[in-house]
């Protein structure tokens, strides 16, 4: 409450909204718009995202990332000409983002044999059940010891024989080091930032598909924005309604992307700065330079 205080000045509806990340959660941001409202005097929903449903706050926001991850993968693997079912799944990290990717993602009949945490990593090359082990996880705190697995070193996890890795944890996991270790012929990247530079080379040169996280993990942010709509208007969309909304947006945005990539013979990371340096200038040279 102190520090928004501090940030008051510089936060708001019509500015920056703040949404949570790492370390924070719903409960943050009732801290949050709550303090903020007490300065202005009136309830300011719109001030954060990702709220409680019971303070503003979008159903289906919490899920979001993960859900977007599953909606540009399935793109991604209809680009390539393949099936999704039977493809077995590799997940660095199962907090909000991995834990809801995986289980929207398995009603595509993938086989999910490997996840991870800040805890340890377990494997199941039979397949891992999705619903036991988000309960286990919300339980005890980690997937570490998740019954009917057995454990796997962290630090090999991203190097598993698998045909689809999706890093949802934290950044600079897949480095020069170990990108040319990497089985999997997709990578979503689920997280912010979880693939350096020289990985990125690396991955390209071996012909890996990878969904960058500018794309991968927008469904959060994307969803966020439903929510300050919502608020803005004093208005609730149901699940339904949200998640319709988000796939199809998701979808555009991967479409244009690997038209993009297609066009200019380039990466899709690439190919996602492209287009949005390119969308950029459209809008400045329309707009014009003042004063």
């Amino acid at each position: 409450r102190r520090y928004t205080t501090e940030i008051s000045l510089i936060i708001g509806p019509e500015r920056d909204i703040p949404a949570p990340d790492v370390n924070t959660n719903a409960q943050t941001m009732s801290w949050i718009m709550d303090t903020y409202s007490m300065h202005a005097g009136h309830t300011v929903p719109g001030c954060v995202t990702g709220k409680p449903v019971s303070l503003g706050g979008s159903v289906g926001r919490k899920e979001a990332t993960g859900r977007g991850v599953t909606f540009t993968l399935e793109a991604a693997a209809q680009a390539l000409g393949e099936k999704l079912a039977g493809q077995r799944v590799v997940i660095q990290g199962f907090g909000n983002v991995g834990s809801y990717f995986a289980d929207s993602v398995r009603h595509d009949g993938v086989k999910i044999i490997a996840i991870g945490d800040a805890y340890g990593a377990v494997a199941n090359e039979n397949g891992i059940d999705v619903p036991t082990a988000m309960r286990y996880g919300q339980a005890t705190g980690s997937i570490r010891d998740l019954p009917g697995t057995h454990p796997v070193d962290p630090a090999g996890l991203l190097e598993m024989d698998c045909e689809i890795l999706v890093p949802a944890a934290l950044e600079n996991q897949l480095t020069a080091e170990n990108a040319g270790n990497v089985k999997a012929h997709i990578v979503a990247e689920g997280a912010n930032g979880p693939t350096t530079p020289d990985a990125d080379r690396v991955l390209h040169e071996k012909g890996v598909f990878l969904i960058p996280d500018v794309l991968c993990n927008a469904g959060g942010v994307t969803v966020s924005y439903f929510e300050w709509v919502q608020a803005l208007n004093r208005d609730r969309w149901d699940e339904a309604t949200v998640n319709a909304k988000l796939r199809s947006i998701m979808l555009t945005a991967f479409d244009e992307v690997l038209t993009m990539s297609r066009r200019e013979d380039v990466d899709m990371r690439t190919a996602a700065y492209l287009l949005a340096v390119e969308r950029v200038a459209d809008a400045t040279s329309q707009r014009g330079i003042y004063p």
